[in-house]
């Protein structure tokens, strides 16, 4: 893995600033130690794509030969919708989320990944971005990372706020068909939505937070986050990458 930044690339982006090639098809996760993680696991001879702002991005060449961009997104809708953007105006065509979430019913697993066919957005991001009520990723890309985490999709409810403290908001969540929560794919739904690209999200569950919060151990995250890596592209790879 080379940390050496190239020349940054004259692009029009104010966030995002490439020293490397992007590819059309991208995975994003949060954490930038994540993407790092998942570039050595995925990717031939990654370079780093971007280092600004502790956005750290990485591209080489995946499995099946193709170019593949892991790009940290940071947390919540404001930040991934700052570096969504941006990726979309520098030519990516096909964003996948691969992030973490808290369960909010029971029958779940710590480290179970599951695939989002709906999100609901309670978030300001998406909401500022013209969401109302749910909003859906890409159907074949939906389909195809279901079967690549074995079959399991679920309602996720993308929230501003990682420690909530309102009472009842988790059992209102529920009762609007949510079983997860996390905080930026409605986000990303709608921007994909608006711009014309395809978008797609997995996530591992590293809490349970039906009653008091169970949280996951820094060593099963960690290999959480490699897992998602290789579901994200195991369903990317099987739904090809042309945008609508």
């Amino acid at each position: 893995m080379s940390h050496i930044v190239r020349r940054t690339l004259d692009t029009a982006t104010i966030h995002i600033k490439p020293a490397a090639d992007l590819a059309e098809r991208v995975l994003l996760p949060g954490d930038p130690h994540r993407a790092l993680a998942v570039a050595q696991a995925l990717l031939d001879q990654p370079k780093m794509f971007n280092h600004h702002r502790g956005l750290w991005g990485y591209t080489g060449a995946a499995r099946d030969g193709d170019l593949l961009t892991v790009q940290a997104t940071g947390m919540g809708g404001p930040s991934s919708a700052i570096v969504i953007e941006e990726l979309i105006q520098l030519g990516a065509t096909t964003l996948i989320r691969i992030g973490t979430c808290g369960a909010l019913t029971e029958d779940f697993e710590i480290g179970e990944i599951v695939a989002v066919d709906r999100a609901l957005a309670a978030d300001g991001a998406s909401a500022a971005l013209g969401a109302d009520g749910e909003v859906a990723p890409d159907a074949d890309l939906a389909g195809a990372l279901s079967q690549a985490c074995g079959g399991r999709a679920v309602m996720a409810v993308s929230s501003d706020l990682f420690y909530d403290a309102r009472e009842g908001i988790e059992r209102e969540w529920v009762e609007r068909g949510a079983s997860v929560v996390e905080m930026e794919a409605a986000t990303l739904f709608q921007l994909a939505l608006l711009r014309g690209v395809r978008a797609g999200c997995v996530l591992g569950v590293s809490d349970i937070v039906v009653s008091e919060r169970t949280r996951i151990g820094h060593e099963e995250l960690a290999e959480l986050g490699v897992r998602l890596g290789e579901v994200g592209f195991e369903g990317l790879a099987a739904a090809g990458s042309t945008a609508r």
